[in-house]
């Protein structure tokens, strides 16, 4: 038989280790619930592989009409009419001011008046070179008169050419007094109204513009064009004969233009202060729906990108220092887990329909992406059930 105090003392030990073990459990399942309980996310993969690809490069580009003339008087007078409602469309040919006629057509009677004066002087000269010819030879006359005679008549006739000059000078003069239009185009507003004197050519009337085709205007910068130069050596790049890319018009509310157009001038220079080189693509524009002066987005294609991995746009994630996708791999257990891959992404294309991702570097083929249910996904290295599986 114990004594009383040690069955106390026995008691109250036993009930201490109770409490002791039932404070370990409680602790230990919430650590055993946070490695183990958690079920894996249920995820889609697509195995990425190579494939050519369109390359589209889109660009801000400004609108000017296909020619952009400044109508100005070649000779000098007072404005008679205007024949042209300001923003018409006018034809090549068409009067779009008078410079008053009258003293151009008594420029015109006077040089006419001279052109038969001496077309007079030529026959009277020629009569007379004739008839001492005549007797030159009959000795009757004496050599100093008969060069005499012929020099008048080679004077008459540079007169006459003369006088043939100024006739079609004062023709010249006349016409340019009614101010045609020099091509078809949409006329601007007048900058010299009727009655106003004009002193020539410094003196801007209106401008006129041809919009049946229209020059789309934009910069393409240094750096990129470096890259494509880098990826046409190394064969990534195959660009369209010549770089006359194919060029299409987006508008600013989001549509695109119908008409199609084409790169037809790159310039050698690069502009120094935005690292830029000019180009152009001409539209045709038969509608007047482009209009000059309009900022809109030109988007080149006509190119191929060789050999390229591509993955939907919503599997590219960014965690603030860079973008990376989920890949699905095996873990030291052949657990199926979700690990983190850095890349660099190229352009966007679109495939079939969907938006992707040029990805440049940090995937290899056959690599598995996780393209849904990333938002599961909730620390790198996360146990993933892949759902479906697509190429």
């Amino acid at each position: 038989m114990y004594p009383a105090s040690f069955k106390s003392k026995v008691k109250h030990l036993s009930l201490a280790l109770l409490a002791a073990g039932t404070l370990s459990a409680c602790s230990e399942a919430p650590q055993q619930q946070a490695g183990f309980g958690m079920q894996p996310a249920n995820v889609s993969v697509t195995h990425v592989s190579t494939q050519s690809v369109p390359f589209n490069i889109e660009l801000p580009a400004t609108l000017l009409g296909d020619k952009e003339v400044e109508i100005r008087a070649r000779v000098p007078g007072l404005i008679e009419s205007r024949n042209f409602d300001e923003g018409q469309y006018v034809k090549a040919g068409h009067s779009l001011f008078t410079i008053e006629l009258k003293p151009f057509e008594l420029e015109l009677e006077k040089a006419q008046a001279d052109l038969h004066a001496a077309e007079a002087n030529v026959a009277q000269a020629k009569r007379e070179k004739d008839r001492l010819e005549r007797l030159k030879d009959e000795r009757s006359v004496s050599k100093r008169d008969f060069d005499n005679a012929v020099s008048a008549y080679d004077i008459s006739l540079a007169n006459l050419e003369s006088a043939t000059v100024a006739l079609n000078e004062a023709k010249l003069d006349l016409e340019y007094a009614q101010v045609k239009a020099p091509v078809s185009g949409i006329i601007g507003r007048e900058r010299e109204s009727q009655g106003s004197y004009v002193s020539g050519p410094t003196v801007l009337l209106t401008e006129l513009t041809d919009t049946s085709v229209m020059r789309a205007r934009f910069g393409f910068s240094e750096r990129e064009q470096l890259a494509m130069r880098k990826d046409v050596e190394l064969g990534k790049l195959t660009l369209p004969n010549n770089n006359e890319f194919d060029a299409t018009i987006i508008l600013q509310d989001g549509s695109t233009y119908s008409q199609q157009g084409k790169v037809n001038f790159s310039d050698v220079r690069v502009n120094r202060f935005t690292g830029t080189s000019e180009l152009q693509a001409r539209i045709a524009n038969p509608d007047g729906e482009l209009r000059p002066g309009q900022f809109v987005r030109v988007q080149l294609s006509g190119a191929i990108r060789n050999e390229a991995i591509v993955v939907p746009q919503r599997a590219v994630l960014d965690n603030g220092t860079g973008k990376f996708v989920y890949v699905a791999a095996d873990n030291e257990q052949g657990m199926k887990v979700a690990l983190p891959a850095p890349v660099e992404v190229g352009e966007w294309v679109n495939l079939n329909g969907q938006n992707m991702w040029v990805i440049r570097s940090g995937l290899q083929p056959d690599q598995p992406v996780i393209i849904e249910g990333m938002a599961r996904i909730f620390f790198p290295g996360m146990p993933v059930n892949i759902a479906a599986e697509g190429e």
